[in-house]
């Protein structure tokens, strides 16, 4: 079988500066905690347990320690509460989404309703919407943009990892319900061009592996356009979920990764496709 890894796959580089400062903390640091994973990839996440960072959902009982704010950013009183407790902060928050963060805060206070285009579940999203000081709206497509109430000026951000399309979508929609409206493109480059990779990928290919975190949004949004161009498409974690069936009668295999998929396990991945290939050929 011929192996085909997209040209951009992996680490984006917002998730690889985050991983980079957790990683320089758990070397020179102790006593060192990040609020919520790090990143979605459970398995950084165990490696920096291995050396040492916890994890932790909130802040309490917490003092006299180094706190590490994860790449998707935390919500603005949880950023407030670790500089009451006077911990050290050390900010891996994505540059682009700290943008988002900035753009909601500034339009909120302008006296602007904010429509945050995106998954309301989302760790991002959560806190990228706790920085507005009026109203704000989570909408996570043009259909639920559409029942949207009639607002005055109308200020419009979106979740890093929302497809462009979806964001014209949503903004189609405030056009009809505002007098005035402001839009501000927040999606990473990132977002977009590993998702044209893949999908140039998946027309080559007869199979297509994707590998990211079962939690990670953009991986997930991954594995649905590859999956519309080539069915046979399946998401994994690890090399060990792969399963010797799915490459009956392939010749090529197509592997992508989401953003938040580091280099060694795409390594993994390959390397257990070629063993597969070799014990079918034996």
């Amino acid at each position: 079988m011929e192996i085909m890894v997209a040209k951009q796959a992996g680490f984006c580089f917002g998730v690889k500066r985050a991983t980079q400062m957790a990683f320089e903390a758990a070397k020179e640091k102790g006593n060192t905690f990040t609020l919520g994973p790090i990143i979605h990839s459970p398995q950084v996440v165990q490696k920096l347990e291995e050396m040492g960072v916890t994890v932790r959902r909130d802040l309490s009982g917490l003092s006299d320690a180094t706190i590490i704010i994860r790449s998707h950013g935390v919500a603005a009183e949880e950023l407030e509460d670790a500089v009451r407790r006077e911990l050290e902060i050390i900010d891996a928050t994505c540059p682009f989404v700290k943008k988002a963060q900035e753009h909601v805060k500034s339009l909120s206070m302008s006296g602007y309703d904010v429509v945050v285009v995106g998954d309301a579940d989302h760790p991002e999203v959560q806190g990228i919407v706790s920085y507005a000081t009026g109203r704000v709206f989570v909408v996570g497509s043009g259909d639920e943009a559409s029942r949207l109430p009639k607002m005055g000026k109308i200020a419009v951000v979106a979740q890093t990892t929302q497809s462009f399309e979806n964001l014209q979508n949503v903004v189609l929609e405030c056009l009809a319900r505002g007098s005035e409206i402001r839009v501000f493109n927040t999606i990473c480059d990132a977002t977009a061009i590993r998702q044209e990779a893949a999908k140039e990928l998946a027309k080559q290919v007869d199979c297509m592996i994707v590998i990211g975190g079962f939690n990670s949004a953009n991986t997930k949004r991954l594995t649905e356009v590859c999956s519309e161009l080539q069915p046979r498409t399946y998401h994994i974690e690890t090399a060990q979920e792969l399963d010797t069936a799915w490459f009956n009668g392939v010749e090529r295999v197509g592997v992508t990764a989401g953003a938040s998929t580091p280099k060694w396990l795409i390594d993994e991945v390959v390397e257990r496709v070629e063993e597969i290939d070799r014990d079918k050929n034996n």
